[in-house]
């Protein structure tokens, strides 16, 4: 759906695309740092542990019961989990959820929202909870305060709300076209957030293009450089299937935000409604230990991957081939390693046949791996491709047999000091927002909803 954009936004996004180029070909020394979000692990004592930080449950619109999805998870080896039902605020998984009026109908249709029993979550958080007959051995982290905020949205325009206060987002039935709203919301709670599955909004299934318009790319980097609780976007999302092209977005919107200073994690969740889509994606954080400091230290700073079940053919970014693994047991690819020294990047990686190496939306290097290897390591060095000095960052993606695993960008920084951002207050901004408003009411919504099924029959 083509958002509302006035003609003064348009002629500020020429402005800024025009800038950004000169910016990084002649604003930029020819020598750099690379700063990593990894630069602080030491991969000899730290541990890689499978997270998801974004799921739902009968609370909210899934059609699987709290107690249920949460054991799944843990069956299925998660380290980690964080729920974020529609419109309410997360609380251990032994409580019971608030309950919003606008999910009573889940009772009329005979769902019931079961906490885990405390004996139960005991032993899901220690890991003494069986797994096949047999103690785990390793529990799953439970993170509070998670909620997907603007919850009666038919844009889909949501939003992650994490380390909520108790209540702050409950029953935040969100404004059409309205991310921003819902990032203020955390921002004022104290909390954080980051943007969901944008494709969806953007319905870049459709339309590939609309990944990379300067429109939609400055939407998003509108409201990450004013909210720096706005961490980032996610960039794999369930199966994938009205989000194939996320990846290219958020290389987009890095290009835009890393001149102000202002990296953009990278997320990748499961967004689970039921049970078959909690091994769809999901992120690997590293850390010294399982601890819920560690956890909040991880996900807000971004070291992590992310990693994907499903994926379509891209010929700009890969992979050549789609591939659907989910379910299937199968090994997903890993970094093992991530470590810069000068103006080369070294991994270490496994479960893989493919390494590229992405800087600025293109791919710059690819490798051949033997997926059967233990572990393969890999050096780029920047100083011998042509040009590098005018990235703005560099990262990583390996395809296996098992899906598709990413890095967070790694920022070439040259010591500039970074630009002021500051958003258009102008007063045809204003009148652009208020009919950008007007056409984002729900009625409008419906509307143009009805006149794309017509059209799309």
């Amino acid at each position: 759906m083509k958002k509302v954009i006035s003609l003064a936004l348009a002629c500020v996004l020429v402005f800024s695309s025009l800038c950004l180029p000169a910016f990084s070909a002649t604003g930029r020394s020819k020598d750099y740092t690379i700063v990593s979000p990894y630069a602080d692990v030491d991969w000899s004592t730290w541990n890689l542990y499978k997270t998801n930080f974004h799921t739902h449950t009968t609370a909210s619109d899934a059609n699987v019961d709290l107690n249920e999805m949460v054991m799944e998870y843990y069956k299925q080896g998660f380290d980690v989990l964080c729920i974020t039902d529609h419109g309410v605020t997360g609380k251990a998984w032994n409580e019971q959820p608030t309950q919003l009026p606008l999910y009573l109908y889940q009772y009329i249709i005979g769902n019931k929202v079961t906490p885990l029993t405390d004996e139960e979550y005991e032993g899901v958080t220690s890991g003494t909870y069986p797994v096949d007959g047999q103690p785990r051995g390793y529990g799953m982290t439970c993170v509070t305060g998670g909620n997907e905020l603007n919850a009666l949205t038919i844009t889909k325009c949501h939003v992650n709300g994490i380390y909520l206060p108790p209540h702050a987002g409950d029953n935040y039935l969100g404004y059409e076209n309205d991310h921003e709203g819902a990032v203020k919301l955390a921002d004022e709670a104290g909390a954080y957030s980051f943007i969901n599955h944008p494709g969806d909004w953007l319905h870049s299934n459709r339309d590939r293009s609309v990944v990379s318009d300067p429109e939609n790319v400055h939407y998003f980097s509108d409201i990450i450089l004013k909210y720096d609780s706005c961490r980032g976007m996610e960039i794999f999302n369930e199966k994938n299937s009205v989000t194939p092209y996320d990846r290219v977005l958020w290389d987009n919107v890095l290009m835009e935000c890393l001149p102000y200073g202002k990296n953009v994690i990278a997320y990748s969740n499961s967004d689970a409604h039921s049970l078959d889509m909690v091994d769809s994606s999901f992120e690997i954080f590293v850390m010294p230990e399982n601890t819920e400091e560690n956890v909040k230290e991880a996900v807000l700073n971004g070291v992590f991957f992310c990693t994907t079940r499903n994926l379509p053919a891209d010929e700009d970014i890969g992979p050549e081939e789609g591939f659907n693994v989910r379910n299937q047991g199968l090994d997903y690819p890993e970094f093992t390693e991530v470590s810069v020294d000068g103006h080369t990047v070294t991994v270490k990686v496994r479960n893989c046949s493919t390494l590229n190496w992405v800087a600025n939306g293109k791919v710059i290097a690819e490798s051949a791996v033997d997926e059967s290897a233990d572990e393969t390591q890999f050096t780029l060095d920047l100083d011998t491709i042509e040009g590098a000095e005018n990235f703005l960052y560099v990262r990583a993606q390996i395809y296996g047999k098992g899906g598709c695993t990413v890095t967070q960008a790694l920022v070439l920084d040259d010591g500039s000091e970074p630009l002021k951002y500051e958003p258009d207050t102008s007063s045809s901004a204003k009148v652009d927002h208020f009919f950008y408003r007007l056409f984002s009411t729900r009625f409008a919504v419906l509307v143009q909803l009805i006149i794309d099924r017509i059209k799309n029959g």
